[in-house]
């Protein structure tokens, strides 16, 4: 199971074992930034003299740093700052949409230092070229870092389903992924002797926006992404619902028009992401077949807040498809939070009035009193980010034995 980085404040016990500390107070600095002594005493219920022994082993592991605060505090002794040794520990992050390919070099602490981006064509099956393109990249960004520097771990961002453990593509629409060994493929052209990590790029978004993004401090959340269709990543209690398989939360293929909707991908007809993904968007706004894409769809959003009769219309349609589906997922889940990411943060800031009309009509006010909409926090980099966690949850389990395992 994804679980999802602790929350900032969470308690944790003494006796919970030294190991579990470490990891635990590596990960408040990963996502909160600087933490002073005292601040990481209080966040992780330990006492100062404690909290001084983790930091004095991860500083000697070299993943964590310690300074005096440059600011002038309250009398008496000051308590020291805590950073991420960003400069010396990162892991290589891989996104894989249908459009596009990103590789990045991730600092501990969540710095994106480097990336490298290229196109991706709508050519069918691409294991190959797609595989030689993100290991060239991240070969590349690997070699650039500097030479006392630690890889601690490689994760992939895939929009497709993804079988938990092995990173096989069981099914990646539009393209026609089946059955397709993208993490062991890449693990090996990589050539670094780490193994990948592949997940979900929804599942992942929903990691990343609850960990450092729109959903921090919120326990039960939905993240939905847009890139041609709709993925839908859903956090509760704190963890991902990721289903008996692996497979859950797929919300794209939730009926919301069983009349007379659109034909799907999945090949039945009135799923959400075929009445409110890309393709229906484009379409309503009477958009040509050649136009596809993620600057496409904004273009529409765009002429629609320009005043573009036609592009109204067709924002306002989709909105209230969208609107039907945000609902249902409100009223099933009672979430904080749910966050509008990839090519559905365009489609939200433009037809946040029919989806909010939506929720007004259809979701039970009890459920609906608290709960707040927001577009993604971490923008387009939020499945990128949702890698870089899935590769730095390793290390942040236990510290000091990767980073014995990486020869430091």
């Amino acid at each position: 199971m994804l679980t999802s980085p602790t929350v900032p404040g969470a308690e944790l016990a003494p006796d919970d074992g030294p190991r579990q500390n470490l990891g635990a107070l590596l990960r408040h600095v990963h996502l909160s930034g600087p933490l002073s002594r005292a601040e990481l005493a209080e966040r992780m219920s330990l006492n100062r003299s404690t909290i001084m022994g983790l930091t004095t082993r991860l500083s000697a592991a070299g993943l964590v740093r310690e300074r005096r605060p440059t600011a002038a505090g309250r009398s008496g002794r000051p308590s020291l700052v805590v950073t991420p040794a960003a400069d010396r520990v990162y892991v290589l992050a891989f996104d894989v949409a249908v459009d596009r390919l990103v590789v990045a070099r991730v600092a501990l602490g969540g710095e994106i230092l480097e990336r490298r981006v290229a196109a991706r064509s709508r050519s069918g099956p691409d294991l190959d070229a797609v595989v030689g393109v993100l290991a060239e990249f991240g070969r590349d960004l690997h070699r650039g870092a500097p030479a006392d520097a630690i890889c601690a771990g490689v994760g992939a961002s895939y929009c497709g389903m993804i079988r938990p453990g092995d990173g096989m593509v069981r099914y990646g629409p539009y393209l026609g992924w089946v059955d397709q060994a993208f993490g062991a493929e890449l693990g090996e052209q990589l050539g670094l002797g780490l193994p990948v990590a592949v997940g979900n790029e929804a599942h992942l978004g929903a990691l990343a926006e609850h960990g450092r993004g729109a959903g921090v401090g919120v326990q039960n959340l939905i993240y939905l992404h847009g890139d041609v269709g709709v993925g839908g990543g859903i956090i509760v209690g704190g963890e991902v619902l990721d289903g008996e398989a692996g497979y859950g939360c797929e919300v794209g293929h939730m009926l919301v028009n069983p009349h007379d909707g659109r034909p799907c991908s999945c090949g039945a007809r009135g799923c959400l992401e075929a009445e409110a993904g890309e393709r229906a968007l484009l379409s309503e706004a009477g958009r040509p077949d050649s136009l596809i894409g993620h600057d496409a769809v904004r273009a529409v959003v765009a002429d629609a807040q320009r005043g573009d009769p036609a592009a109204q219309r067709a924002v306002a349609r989709i909105g209230d498809w969208l609107g039907i589906g945000v609902a249902n997922l409100i009223n099933l889940f009672n979430p904080g939070v749910l966050i509008f990411g990839g090519m559905m943060r365009d489609v939200y800031l433009g037809a946040e009035p029919q989806i909010r009309s939506r929720i007004e009509r259809n979701v039970l006010p009890v459920s609906r009193e608290r709960v707040r909409l927001s577009a993604a926090a971490l923008g387009d980099d939020t499945t990128l980010l949702g890698a870089a966690e899935l590769a730095f949850a390793e290390l942040l389990g236990n510290p000091l034995g990767v980073m014995a395992q990486a020869g430091t």
